[in-house]
């Protein structure tokens, strides 16, 4: 298993709540395999007066028995307790323990009254306590409603919220082979993503190719079918969610275009489209320049590449890849790797800007489009220069063609400097394959043009 990577924010909020002399609640939430209760542990460590309960899918009677018997190891007094939770967490308050719940949706599927009845700890009974409780779990919709949102009996009562989200690029790249290249690290990320359960399947002794060979093609391979356990574990009628996810990432993205391609009604749509966001499996885009609330240009991606490989791939054709069997990556996925990978490198090289141009006052990065027009790269600033750039992700090199439908592109994007005057425009190209004698000449005759390689990005994305 990896060391534990990244977090530190996140650890050092924790310790800073397990050392305060107030009594503190605390929710750490977040989709599965994120490592919630791995950083919650790692927070730990060192702390005699910790009670760790991991929820199961079992009857409230069962739930008290063993949480019992897991808090007995640390205050042994608890096993004289009456089996109430009120009682229980009243008690170990008393101890000035702290207290995890992990999987709290499970122990409110068979005691809805839990949020209330901590609230009114909270409220009247814990203060000359130094307890923390915190409260974990991977259903975002149930810790929403039972912690967070307004009606919640804990709304306003959490002295620490951490929402969990993927590692940053940097940070999964420590899961790959230290000799790992750029090019090799964008495709990882590409198909793992940030999930730091899916980064540690990947063997550092094995190519790329070979890890998505063993991990997701192979019939038994640990992350065959992760995409569907997952969402079977959130959903309860998964079908026209699995039928949405599928045409997301078949390049459906517009809300006519799913529809469509669905058969689902598009006044119903937004339904399972909310729905599937708040479970942060996918999110809408709206063109850099525009307001989200305001955009009737969204688009919707899947967030997670996994998930985005799985349902491009996978979803629906299994039984195709059991049939080549260890050729199965070379066969059917090498070939088409380097589309797929496309707009994540797209996506690579936006958060790359922001260092790229540090000397410039950018204030927003993103993507635009307007009917046939698209740009991959805008960067907005605070004063009169706009950013444009485009992404090539192929095996040739980029050439002047790429320079010169950018100028025609960005013709259109309708942008002025917030102060009033003229724009000024920097032109950016990315690529993976380096770059033609023409485009090169060009960026040598000109001081708006810049030419990043993929090594450029990578590097720039790790400082």
């Amino acid at each position: 298993m990896t060391d534990f990577v990244n977090r530190s924010e996140e650890l050092d909020r924790l310790h800073g709540l397990f050392d305060s002399e107030n009594a503190d609640l605390a929710v750490v939430y977040g989709r599965r395999r994120l490592g919630k209760t791995r950083l919650v542990k790692k927070a730990l460590e060192g702390r005699e007066n910790a009670v760790f309960y991991q929820a199961r899918q079992k009857t409230r009677e069962l739930q008290l028995e063993q949480f019992i018997e897991v808090a007995a190891d640390t205050v042994p007094g608890i096993e004289d307790i009456r089996p109430d939770w009120e009682r229980l967490f009243r008690y170990l308050a008393e101890q000035n323990a702290i207290v995890v719940l992990d999987e709290f949706p499970y122990l409110i599927e068979q005691d809805e009254s839990l949020p209330s009845v901590l609230q009114a700890l909270f409220d009247h009974e814990f203060d000359e306590s130094e307890t923390t409780f915190v409260l974990v779990g991977s259903s975002i919709s149930m810790m929403e409603e039972a912690t967070l949102l307004g009606d919640s009996p804990l709304y306003g009562r959490t002295s620490l919220t951490l929402d969990i989200r993927e590692l940053s690029f940097d940070a999964a790249t420590e899961f790959l082979p230290n000799d790992a290249t750029a090019d090799e690290a964008v495709r990882a990320w590409s198909v793992f993503g940030g999930v730091p359960y899916y980064l540690e399947e990947l063997d550092t002794d094995r190519s790329l190719g070979e890890n998505i060979q063993q991990t997701v093609l192979t019939r038994h391979g640990s992350l065959r079918n992760e995409p569907e356990h997952v969402l079977r574990m959130e959903l309860t009628e998964p079908t026209r969610y699995f039928s949405i996810l599928e045409a997301i990432a078949g390049g459906a993205t517009g809300r006519n275009e799913i529809a469509g391609v669905t058969g689902i009604d598009y006044n119903q749509l937004s339904t399972y489209l909310d729905r599937l966001s708040r479970l942060r499996l996918i999110e809408r885009h709206v063109p850099v320049t525009e307001k989200p609330e305001r955009s009737k240009r969204s688009q919707y991606r899947l967030r997670d590449p996994l998930f985005r490989f799985w349902f491009r791939f996978l979803y629906g054709s299994a039984d195709r890849y059991d049939q080549f069997g260890d050729e199965a990556y070379e066969r059917l996925i090498e070939p088409e790797l380097p589309d797929f990978v496309a707009p994540a490198f797209e996506q690579l090289c936006c958060e790359a800007l922001w260092t790229l141009y540090d000397e410039t006052p950018i204030v927003d990065v993103g993507q635009w489009w307007y009917q046939d027009h698209e740009i991959d790269v805008v960067g907005l600033t605070g004063e009169d220069t706009l950013v444009v750039g485009e992404c090539k992700y192929q095996e040739s090199p980029l050439d002047y063609s790429a320079l010169a439908s950018l100028e025609t592109h960005v013709e259109e994007l309708r942008w002025q400097p917030s102060g009033g005057g003229t724009r000024t425009v920097e032109y950016a190209l990315f690529s993976r394959s380096g770059f033609t004698d023409s485009i090169r000449e060009a960026a040598a005759d000109r001081d708006d043009v810049r030419l990043y390689t993929i090594g450029d990005i990578v590097a720039a994305l790790g400082e």
